[in-house]
């Protein structure tokens, strides 16, 4: 039986920006390079019997593309998803924050 960690690992190369969208887009002499933040995650184990077994998941969200028109080149966000990520993030790291001050307090 093959090294499950291995192959996973071989799998994980294809996961990312590229594997979500894809390559960047030629349209009409612009490029678009699309830019995201993915995440995956991986685990595997097996017995001394060679029974074994695996799996992962993860997520992709589009942040947004470099536009390249000749020489200029420029971001475009995607401000839906941008907002889609902040406002959880500021959400819980004010909370967090919010513990760490009182916690300090006492």
């Amino acid at each position: 039986m093959t090294n499950i960690a291995l192959e996973l690992g071989k799998a994980s190369a294809s996961f990312g920006v590229k594997g979500s969208y894809g390559d960047a887009q030629d349209v009409g002499g612009i490029t678009v390079i699309p830019v995201a933040a993915s995440w995956s995650g991986f685990g595997g184990g097996s017995d001394d019997a060679g029974n074994g077994g695996g799996g992962g998941g993860g997520w992709s969200i589009p942040v947004g593309a470099y536009i390249r028109k000749g020489d200029d080149l420029r971001f475009e966000p995607n401000i839906v998803a941008l907002l889609a990520v902040a406002i959880p993030f500021v959400f819980f790291a004010g909370r967090a924050l919010s513990r760490v001050i009182r916690a300090l307090k006492k």
